[in-house]
């Protein structure tokens, strides 16, 4: 089963997340399928830059999302693009 969640990297203390597509028994940093987004929560304001569209994609093909990337999700919707 895949799951969306976070993966950390950067250096100490000062931790910088990617949202990734992967198997969840899978360790945390270990290989995945697809990197969907990233979210920084040391810059003032925290950064998120999420592919709703990819995220919408896997979670049609079965990926649960984490609890953590359902709150990020709903704290960032979809932009609508502007009507020309």
């Amino acid at each position: 089963m895949l799951a969306i969640r976070l993966a950390r990297f950067g250096a100490k203390k000062k931790p910088t997340y990617r949202v990734v597509v992967i198997e969840r028994e899978r360790a945390r940093n270990s290989r995945s399928v697809e990197v969907v987004g990233h979210y920084n929560p040391i810059s003032k304001p925290a950064e998120v830059h999420l592919d709703h569209e990819r995220i919408n994609h896997w979670i049609k093909q079965g990926a649960q999302p984490s609890v953590t990337i359902t709150r990020l999700m709903k704290a960032h919707p979809v932009q609508a693009a502007p009507v020309a």
